[in-house]
């Protein structure tokens, strides 16, 4: 089977919310979702890439945070807050998402200033026309100096695209070499509402406790993830020097 095929069956009412859970407090950078970036806060770049995806048919962020939501407001965009003992940003949207008509919802990473419109569009799609996916994610091809950095989250997949394991660790073993794809884990999420809502409501698995890897909790309790190929992922910001990375690439963009 096509490896960026799934389950076709009867599609659901409802369009695709892309929702961007935005936090304050950040161990390495603290307040990056506000840090400005060519002149605009960094949660303002997301928000308004977001906004060029005609898949989308809500942009929302989501925070605890009166700093958060008052700058959101301020450029013109839509807001709601969450409570603050949300462990996650998948519990800050589940929570939100109890109360949406949408058929699916994406998590944005509203640290990645430079995310491509056509990838989130792309996730969009096959959740509208492959229902039967419960969650869809991303990969592309890895390094093969990349297997050993625990920073750097490998996936293997089955022979129909769905995933078998994440790991922090060098997967799969390069025993025979090229014998299979080396491939990086790209953190966007597509969940289908209903599987959204059912994978919060599982307490925090063995597995996901041990890599520090919140989509083995999906894997443990027998949530299928299609994992769609792509080329490359957008630079997240996480320190200083990725703040003045990404801000030269804008400014090469703009």
């Amino acid at each position: 089977p096509d490896p960026d095929l799934g389950d076709r069956s009867a599609p659901l009412k409802g369009g695709v919310v892309g929702a961007i859970p935005a936090r304050y407090a950040s161990t390495r950078l603290p307040g990056k979702a506000l840090l400005e970036i060519a002149g605009r806060p960094m949660i303002q770049h997301v928000y308004e890439r977001c906004l060029r995806v005609p898949e989308l048919s809500r942009v929302v962020v989501l925070t605890d945070d009166d700093r958060i939501e008052q700058a959101v407001r301020a450029f013109g965009g839509e807001c709601q807050r969450t409570p603050e003992d949300c462990a996650s940003g998948t519990d800050r949207i589940a929570w939100a998402a109890r109360d949406w008509t949408a058929q699916a919802v994406i998590n944005i990473q509203g640290d990645e200033p430079l995310i491509d419109p056509a990838v989130v569009g792309r996730v969009a799609r096959h959740l509208l026309e492959f229902p039967g996916d419960e969650i869809v994610t991303l990969a592309s091809s890895a390094e093969p100096e990349e297997l050993g950095n625990p920073n750097v989250v490998k996936v293997v997949l089955d022979r129909t695209g769905r995933a078998l394991y994440f790991s922090r660790a060098g997967i799969p073993f390069p025993r025979s070499p090229g014998a299979a794809p080396l491939l990086r884990h790209v953190g966007l999420y597509g969940y289908q509402r209903h599987s959204l809502l059912r994978l919060a409501a599982f307490d925090p698995s063995p597995l996901e406790r041990s890599e520090s890897l919140e989509q083995l909790r999906a894997l443990e309790n027998g949530m299928a993830l299609r994992v769609l190929l792509t080329e490359g992922s957008s630079p997240g910001v996480d320190t200083a020097e990725d703040l003045l990375r990404v801000e030269e690439l804008l400014r090469q963009l703009e």
